[in-house]
């Protein structure tokens, strides 16, 4: 069994294997451009984010009701479960549904089916963040912050995902403010492909209490004393890095250099169907092509559990610290 780990960077609607794709497909009347499983297969080959983005919002066409939802959070969580996850806060992008005629309760009713006895069925404890898409409007993003309201007994927090650069964290100001005043927590991405500066506006305007992807912060050494000395957790994801060209070759990723620096690093998955393996496939590679030790694996599984969103159930954490520290690599 892998190393016990929290997978923090997961986007829900990017584990969409082909061969769910085409199954929602059938069972919905949705003709999909392509001939088989095989093809679209190969289309998950991109070239920067954007190409990667195209195709990610085109397949979001399968998915329309709570059983689709049900069925894709299903199929995520007995992935994971067999990676050794124990503890997964996942993100899910309403706005993309709501664009094409998908409200906002089939979205989340759909995903809680499952995320709520994920714990009885997969052996897995959740949370949900809800993400805003930051090259929509920030009017839109309080819109959907709105409609969620109803729903805010499952959600644990708000994210910021989608084409980074040209849209900087202090578009979404007033939605991060909001969402503060509702208790909500707050992540976003920066630092992927946008500058270092956007991470410390995403600290700075937003509020954020942890960092999706951050990578860049490695150019900016006042930036990293900064997040060692506050552990701003940083949710790391080495396959994607690699897939959408931020980093030439896995072999080259800084990661051992920022655990070096104290940061408060963790490996997760971004869009495992698109991006070549989930949170174990994830820890496997870096581990191969960056020769890390048992001890810093071990450290980036610790991590995990330290980063997650469970100030609510702190005996759970300390739980799942105690597997971590028990477990022992074959």
């Amino acid at each position: 069994m892998p190393i016990p780990k929290a997978e923090l960077h997961l986007h829900i609607e990017g584990t969409l294997e082909p061969e769910l794709a085409f199954a929602l497909a059938a069972r919905n009347g949705v003709e999909l451009p392509y001939a088989d499983t095989e093809e679209l297969r190969k289309a998950y080959l991109f070239e920067d984010l954007q190409t990667f983005l195209n195709l990610y919002y085109e397949l979001m066409a399968v998915l329309r009701t709570e059983r689709d939802f049900e069925d894709l959070a299903n199929a995520y969580l007995a992935r994971a479960a067999a990676q050794g996850v124990r503890h997964a806060e996942i993100f899910f992008d309403p706005q993309a549904h709501i664009a094409r005629g998908v409200d906002m309760g089939t979205v989340v009713e759909g995903l809680w089916r499952a995320l709520g006895s994920s714990e009885t069925n997969h052996g897995i404890s959740t949370r949900m963040i809800l993400c805003f898409l930051r090259d929509e409007s920030a009017g839109s993003a309080l819109e959907t912050l709105d409609a969620a309201k109803p729903y805010l007994d499952r959600i644990t927090g708000i994210g910021l995902d989608s084409a980074e650069v040209g849209h900087p964290p202090v578009k979404f100001r007033e939605v991060y403010e909001a969402a503060a005043a509702l208790g909500l927590r707050r992540v976003a991405h920066a630092g992927e492909e946008g500058p270092p500066a956007y991470i410390t506006e995403a600290l700075d305007i937003l509020g954020v209490e942890r960092v999706d992807h951050g990578l860049r912060c490695m150019e900016d050494a006042e930036l990293v004393a900064r997040l060692v000395r506050d552990r701003i957790p940083l949710t790391l994801c080495p396959l994607s890095n690699v897939r959408l060209r931020a980093v030439d070759v896995l072999a080259e990723h800084p990661l051992p250099a920022m655990l070096d620096a104290g940061l408060l690093c963790t490996v997760n998955s971004d869009d495992p169907a698109y991006f070549g393996g989930y949170a174990g496939d994830n820890f496997d590679a870096v581990r191969e092509a960056l020769g890390l030790t048992e001890d810093r694996l071990r450290e980036l599984a610790r991590n995990s559990f330290v980063a997650s969103f469970l100030e609510d159930d702190e005996e759970r954490r300390a739980r799942y610290l105690a597997e971590v520290e028990a477990y022992e690599f074959s």
